[in-house]
């Protein structure tokens, strides 16, 4: 592959990743949206105080929001996707405890092994944002 080919898929990869991050993100701080993802938090992770779901969920927010930011700007680009492959492996517990409560989550609940392989799927997309 030529080079000028695959620096346009890595920018359009780039591009899209952070749009995804940055609407996610905006996402967290969605009334209804809290509410729901709170309750995905497993109840082994649940906390009082500073560290309770609903705190959780913005801080989440804010990591995807800063995260999507930093895959734009290209001297953050690296460790932006390092923090992200670590935001993404830190909240795949709540997407799994979610994948088990259908009847609550309903469409949110994406089976287990599609949603580890999708996870896995964005890991390396992230990566290759982040290295390349």
């Amino acid at each position: 592959m030529e080079s000028g080919t695959q620096s346009v898929i890595h920018l359009v990869v780039t591009i899209a990743l952070a749009a995804v991050f940055l609407l996610m993100g905006v996402n967290h701080f969605v009334p209804s949206s809290v509410r729901t993802m709170a309750a995905m938090i497993p109840p082994a992770l649940r906390r009082p105080g500073i560290l309770n779901p609903r705190n959780l969920v913005y801080l989440t927010g804010l990591c995807e929001v800063a995260g999507g930011i930093g895959l734009l700007v290209p001297a953050l680009r690296l460790p932006a996707a390092v923090a992200l492959v670590v935001f993404l492996v830190a909240v795949f517990p709540a997407n799994a405890y979610a994948a088990g409560q259908r009847e609550r989550f309903g469409a949110l609940a994406i089976p287990l092994v599609p949603r580890a392989i999708g996870q896995v799927v964005l890991i390396a997309l992230v990566l290759f944002a982040g290295l390349g």
